[in-house]
């Protein structure tokens, strides 16, 4: 059986944060780059500022319990989750992944917006931590990756009772979908994706649309993705200075969260602060950051990730944010079976749960209505 889950951090873990935060030793930073060279050397020092001395932990903390957590021990790992059921008389499963460089708290907007009864359909929302992020248990050793994770995640729904269950992915978690998909077809009601993976194997024959899609992730490989390398091949060393200095862990999220965001160039337009101040606090007092970056390398070994699999009926829906390179349709089509939705919205980036929640919990409940 689950186990209810308290969050409770210590006092001393509080003030050993704000400490460190003060005793920042800031580098010295060329005037006039802006965000250029990477984070923004004013908008890190107020950010710190704002982490130390305007939020309140407290105060997230209470936000944060007001979810129903849970922690049950899945082959071995510590798996922790929200599990927020519906106001209907008959809930439709859902469960939600997502990946780095957020955790569960960037879902937690969706909550309210799925588990309440619109004409009569409601959803009961499961989101479990990824393994070595927040507050489920950093795995031991080599190995769990994508597909691993996968496995863990329908043998949480079986234990919860769903047989079957809608899912849907974003980021890393997309990932998590796609072999859900591969391994789980006949357990899923349907599938709903956050964009379509770019890491398909190239087409003999792509499209106009294809060709300028992979001359732009090219692009943003080049300027943007250094970042993937680093954690996907040498996480450990990067690890040792982010979960020691909560100022260079900042620097290192935040600069995604400006990155790949709808904000034009301002963080604050796309996010609330506190908000990101709790992504980055879950990180720092769980000390998760190592074992959240070394998926990535655990992403990169694992040789079912980026396979079509075998023809399945699972009703496909995807969800194009325009800030977040998205996907032509015949890329999209090419690479996933039974695409029965395509939306491609207004607004947003990569983050839409954080950025747009309503629409993407309107997405979710229209894929859901057009399979029903």
């Amino acid at each position: 059986m689950p186990t209810p889950y308290t969050i409770a951090i210590s006092e001393t873990d509080i003030a050993d944060l704000k400490q460190r935060l003060a005793r920042t030793r800031f580098p010295q930073a060329l005037p006039g780059v802006g965000w250029d060279y990477g984070t923004d050397d004013r908008f890190l020092h107020d950010f710190v500022a704002h982490w130390r001395d305007r939020y309140d932990w407290r105060i997230a903390e209470t936000r944060l319990n007001s979810f129903p957590h849970f922690t049950e021990e899945v082959a071995g790992e510590t798996i922790h989750f929200i599990h927020a059921r519906g106001q209907g008389d008959s809930n439709i499963p859902i469960l939600l992944t997502n990946g780095w460089p957020a955790n569960f708290v960037e879902l937690l907007a969706l909550v309210p917006l799925l588990t309440e009864a619109v004409d009569g359909v409601a959803f009961d929302v499961v989101i479990p931590s990824l393994p070595g992020y927040g507050f489920s248990s950093q795995p031991e050793r080599p190995g769990m990756n994508l597909s691993a994770i996968a496995i863990l995640w329908a043998e949480l729904m079986s234990r919860l009772n769903y047989p079957k269950f809608l899912v849907s992915g974003s980021d890393l978690g997309t990932g998590v979908e796609m072999s859900l998909v591969q391994r789980f077809p006949e357990r899923l009601i349907g599938a709903h994706y956050v964009n379509v993976f770019f890491g398909y194997p190239p087409p003999a024959d792509p499209t106009p649309e294809e060709q300028d899609y992979l001359v732009r992730i090219a692009q943003w490989q080049a300027v943007e993705g250094a970042y993937v390398m680093i954690q996907g091949t040498k996480p450990a060393t990067l690890a040792v200075g982010l979960n020691d200095s909560p100022a260079g862990l900042a620097a290192w999220i935040l600069e995604k969260y400006r990155s790949y965001s709808d904000c034009d160039g301002d963080v604050s337009n796309a996010f609330d602060l506190d908000d990101l101040c709790t992504i980055l606090s879950v990180y720092w007092f769980t000390q998760t950051i190592g074992s959240s970056v070394r998926l990535y390398r655990e992403a990169f070994a694992d040789q079912d990730l980026a396979r079509k699999g075998a023809r399945h009926t699972v009703p496909h829906a995807v969800l194009l944010p325009p800030h977040d390179n998205p996907a032509p349709r015949s890329w999209g089509e090419r690479n996933l079976w039974n695409i029965v939705r395509w939306t491609e919205l207004s607004a947003g980036g990569h983050f839409p749960a954080l950025e747009v929640p309503e629409a993407m919990a309107h997405d979710i409940r229209a894929f859901y209505s057009q399979i029903a």
